[in-house]
């Protein structure tokens, strides 16, 4: 992480005014960018913070997981549901990174490919919310708050 990196993160979050921004909350992802890069977004929100931009106290900043995890039940605060059509968009998406693409270069004894992985991770996350008796959906992305 470099002062440059905050720099252009600051100057890229006040150009869009977002409400809301993502971040990958596995921060033990083996290759490390996921906490890199969430340490860039973190001070560059604090920044805009700060500096009393007027967006930011509509911006909230959300953690996802990656293919290997998810939160526990209990840690989710926003779940989306995804119809099987939105699966295949997610699927196509993770297509779209090299790095996500064939064989995954720190899967551990998991041979399954990163899209199989993810799918897996919402469609059993949808399962957990049917079973807690609500609308069963193909899958489901789960999100953290993260305060800053």
């Amino acid at each position: 992480m470099s002062e440059e990196d905050v720099v252009i993160t600051v100057a890229l979050l006040r150009e869009i005014k977002p409400h809301q921004v993502y971040c990958a909350g596995d921060f033990a992802d083996p290759h490390g960018t996921h906490i890199v890069c969430f340490n860039v977004v973190l001070e560059a929100l604090r920044r805009c913070k700060a500096a009393g931009d007027p967006w930011i106290k509509d911006c909230w900043l959300w953690l996802y997981k990656g293919a290997w995890q998810e939160w526990d039940i209990s840690e989710i605060e926003m779940a989306v549901p995804m119809s099987p059509e939105q699966v295949m968009k997610k699927r196509f998406g993770i297509f779209i990174h090299q790095s996500q693409k064939d064989s995954v270069p720190f899967q551990g004894s998991d041979a399954r490919e990163f899209w199989q992985r993810a799918e897996e991770r919402n469609s059993n996350t949808a399962n957990l919310y049917g079973k807690l008796g609500l609308t069963q959906y193909a899958a489901m992305e789960a999100f953290v708050k993260w305060e800053y």
